[in-house]
């Protein structure tokens, strides 16, 4: 494989070798599911993740926290079998079973040896497609995951997390809190939450991946046998289209800029963020590329300027989650509440001087080589492949495997890095602190930098 492969959605069979001689084979069921897998030479085990392209963006008004609810509840039981069932199939086998929701997929998934591969999907296929959604079981699991909200709500970072996705993303749908609130699974009903399993989960819409020991084609005969079983329609049909890279919704606008949530903490969060670039930006690899240096390790500029010389936080980084229409950057620091306002200044001014003067060849060749040896490292595990397939069937609308990733990082200018720099720091800045702090000592306006390209 020498680059990029398109993943056309009206493409019935694909197969291609990937770095390190695994092969990937796609096959389009009539029904519209999708299936893909990656032989990886030598295992004897595998990761089998079941997706659907619904996540907390997609919900109504009348619906908030109907996505995370799902992903409770689809363990709880079926026709066939009780959650207790569900639970030993994996566990007596010494498998891992869990699920994922996010702003705009959930994944079920498991990783069992390869002698117990059928056995697994059998039961992610049976979760998926039957689940009863038990009124008993319902009202238990409301109580769960009101203590899930309240354990988040403990947690200073995952609070300033949803409280900087609020102020970057406003009124638009990436801005809402993944699990819902909970007033909002307090109102929630058993018809609602089952409308919306309806509504959501169709042959159509399923994605299943499988990276390890597999063989694809008894793969897909089982899933199909696992699938006819259930009363999912058999209908022909395409599958769904994949998200837009502008929607139907307008662009994100800015909530309120400066956040402060006062708690009694001996240690701030502090949290800076500014619109970032969807997933399917040309300027992704220059992302990956600025990310690294600005704040992605021990050798970052954040981390030497903030920390080593200054002393003044213990953890200090950027981020950069991505979306099919919009994305965010950020910078965070955990740091003692007197020093907020001098670690907030000091972010900035790193990003600043990325904006302004570029990245040394030193350090492009640094992020070169953490991005290369992470995701290497990262592609032993075959879960880090299962969410490669499902992200690339999902989102990209293409697989890029390792070689073709590092071409594209190696490509790079680093004028490119310094100008998406410049357009990032010119955006809306967002400020969000969780702890007792001076508000006036925080920034809460983004500085003019000369930029060649804004952040659409």
């Amino acid at each position: 494989m020498n680059g990029p492969v398109a993943l056309p959605l009206d493409e019935v069979e694909l197969s291609f070798e990937a770095t390190g001689g695994s092969l990937v084979r796609r096959t389009v069921l009539p029904t519209g599911v999708r299936i893909l897998s990656e032989s990886m030479p030598g295992a004897r085990s595998a990761t089998v993740g079941f997706w659907v392209a619904v996540g907390s963006r997609d919900e109504g008004d009348g619906d908030r926290g109907s996505t995370h609810f799902l992903e409770h509840l689809l363990f709880k039981g079926t026709p066939t079998r009780s959650a207790l069932d569900i639970a030993v199939a994996f566990e007596s086998v010494g498998g891992e079973h869990n699920a994922a929701t996010g702003k705009e997929s959930t994944c079920y998934y498991a990783r069992v040896r390869d002698v117990d591969l059928d056995d697994a999907v059998d039961s992610l296929a049976d979760m998926v497609t039957s689940s009863v959604l038990d009124p008993l079981e319902f009202e238990t699991e409301r109580g769960v995951i009101l203590d899930e909200l309240a354990m988040a709500d403990d947690d200073p970072s995952d609070v300033g997390g949803e409280r900087l996705f609020e102020s970057v993303f406003g009124d638009h749908s990436l801005g809402r809190p993944i699990g819902g609130s909970p007033d909002s699974i307090r109102r929630a009903s058993r018809d609602e939450v089952h409308r919306h399993y309806l509504r959501t989960y169709r042959p159509r819409d399923l994605v299943v991946t499988v990276a390890g020991a597999v063989d694809h084609d008894h793969l897909v005969q089982r899933l199909q046998a696992a699938i006819g079983r259930s009363d999912w329609s058999t209908d022909t049909a395409p599958p769904v289209p994949r998200r837009p890279a502008t929607g139907a919704e307008t662009a994100p606008q800015q909530g309120e800029p400066l956040v402060v949530v006062r708690r009694p903490l001996e240690q701030t969060t502090l949290l800076l963020g500014f619109p970032g670039l969807p997933v399917t930006d040309d300027r992704r690899s220059a992302m990956a590329v600025l990310n690294s240096v600005l704040g992605g390790g021990m050798s970052s500029r954040l981390f030497q300027e903030v920390r080593e010389r200054r002393g003044l936080a213990y953890s200090v980084y950027s981020f950069a989650p991505s979306y099919s229409d919009a994305g965010l950057f950020g910078l965070y620091a955990g740091c003692a509440p007197a020093n907020a306002g001098d670690v907030a200044r000091l972010m900035l001014e790193q990003l600043d001087e990325v904006a302004t003067d570029g990245i040394t060849a030193d350090e492009h060749r640094r992020a070169l080589g953490q991005l290369g040896g992470a995701a290497a490292l990262a592609l032993e595990d075959s879960d880090t492949r299962m969410n490669r397939l499902g992200r690339a069937e999902l989102s990209m609308g293409e697989f890029v495997d390792l070689d073709a990733s590092l071409a594209r990082l190696a490509a790079v200018p680093t004028d490119d890095v310094r100008d998406l720099a410049a357009a990032l720091r010119s955006g809306p800045l967002s400020t969000v602190v969780v702890g007792e702090v001076d508000e006036t000592t925080l920034p809460t306006r983004a500085a003019t930098v000369p930029t060649s390209s804004a952040i659409r």
